[in-house]
């Protein structure tokens, strides 16, 4: 039988008078069950947080942006076949067939970046930036990945084409080199050749340090080719017309592509195409392994509680033997005194976990300001958090309940 809204209340009120009267014990009692669900809350606010963060990066990429590689990333290199290692490196001709035969396609920025021995410099005067990305592109990367120019204007076809010695810097070489200084028109030297700065890219924030765009030196890739004639791989990236149009742009520079490499149609891609929303597909699968964890984590303390509230359930059946025999003795049927007890665990867990979900909200909140991850906090952990804290209590409950059914009036009257 079912307790009345009633005997519900008056078994809540009672647990929640032992916890007043008990309050160390009490206290130990619902740890436990705390910090299970403190975990819970706390780590998925900052997972969400960080998957929020890892997904703005990749839409700092460009919207509509197709990358296109000679292999997949995560390709495991010590196990490619004979046929993949003989794949030939993307070239600017690839970067061509693409302009000319792909209509859904309006921009296509190849580029390619320059590692020097012992690494990068840039120099003006007696300044240095250690470490730049030196990359070759065409002008179109502006347009690909939708940057803007802060001062100056980035390089143009005439650029490209006389393949002249002039650069756009990012914002963190740009304030290094030329600190309280106009750094258009200035000359500087980029591993000791010699380049014109003629412009400098809008600062970009990022929520992992300093963003790599404001770290660059960029350079037409022609001059890149002649300043580096031996290294040829590059990457494409293309944009189609909008969003809506990126899957027949995938198909059509897939098209393009094994007309101009000259796949037989019985084979596969000798390349690889990628775009934001498969990036974001595998910070996915990298999250749902680290709640995983999570879950298996914040099991352990949630174990720990709920033997903490079995244990206080048992006392709490010890210390009240003679009240159930007066319940038992006046009507009191063994469904009432299951249903009173495990009422009241379940106060002392959801007590707990009332506890935990505000104290994860605290800690998640605080990290995630602390960090620079945008706040995110999902309902249904907050829900799941709390229900599984009731439910720990639920479970944990059973035995002290019944074993107090089924405790004999006359024994229990007796027992001192």
């Amino acid at each position: 039988m079912l307790l009345s809204p009633v005997e519900i209340k008056n078994a809540v009120m009672m647990a929640l008078g032992s916890l007043m009267s008990n309050k160390f014990r009490s206290f130990l009692t619902i740890l436990g069950v705390m910090v299970g669900v403190g975990s819970v809350i706390s780590m998925s606010a900052v997972i969400d947080g960080l998957d929020g963060a890892a997904k703005d990066e990749v839409d700092k990429m460009g919207t509509n942006v197709i990358t296109v590689r000679k292999f997949a990333s995560g390709t495991d290199w010590d196990n490619l076949s004979d046929e993949e290692r003989k794949r030939p490196e993307m070239s600017v001709g690839e970067a061509e067939a693409i302009l000319a035969n792909c209509p859904t396609v309006d921009g296509v920025a190849p580029r390619n970046h320059f590692y020097a021995l012992g690494g990068n410099q840039a120099k003006y005067r007696n300044r240095a930036y250690k470490n730049p990305l030196v990359m070759g592109t065409w002008p179109d990367y502006l347009k690909v990945r939708e940057k803007n120019m802060e001062t100056g204007r980035f390089f143009s076809e005439i650029d490209l084409q006389y393949r002249l010695m002039v650069c756009v810097l990012g914002t963190a070489v740009a304030e290094l080199l030329f600190p309280n200084q106009n750094p258009i028109g200035k000359e500087i030297r980029v591993n000791g050749d010699k380049f014109q700065v003629i412009g400098v890219l809008e600062h970009v924030k990022s929520n992992f340090g300093e963003d790599s765009d404001n770290t660059y030196v960029i350079i037409p890739l022609t001059t890149f080719e002649k300043l580096m004639p031996l290294d040829k791989a590059l990457t494409l990236e293309c944009r189609a017309r909008s969003f809506e149009e990126i899957d027949e742009a995938i198909e059509e520079v897939t098209a393009a592509l094994r007309v101009y490499r000259k796949v037989p149609f019985n084979k596969e891609n000798n390349f690889a195409l990628s775009t934001q929303e498969q990036f974001k597909d595998e910070i996915n699968n990298i999250t749902n392994i680290i709640y995983m964890g999570m879950v298996v984590i914040t099991s352990v303390g949630l174990m720990v509680g709920g033997i903490g509230v079995m244990n206080i359930m048992l006392v709490s059946v010890t210390e009240r033997t003679r009240e159930i025999g007066v319940r038992k003795a006046i009507g009191a049927k063994r469904s009432n005194i299951i249903m009173q007890f495990l009422t009241e665990a379940m106060t002392l867990s959801g007590t707990g976990g009332i506890a935990g979900i505000l104290a994860g909200l605290f800690l998640g909140i605080t990290v995630n300001l602390a960090l620079g991850f945008p706040l995110s906090i999902s309902p249904f952990w907050i829900i799941l958090g709390f229900t599984v804290s009731v439910t720990v209590g639920l479970v944990s409950g059973i035995y002290p309940a019944i074993k107090a059914s089924k405790l004999d009036p006359i024994e229990s009257l007796r027992y001192e």
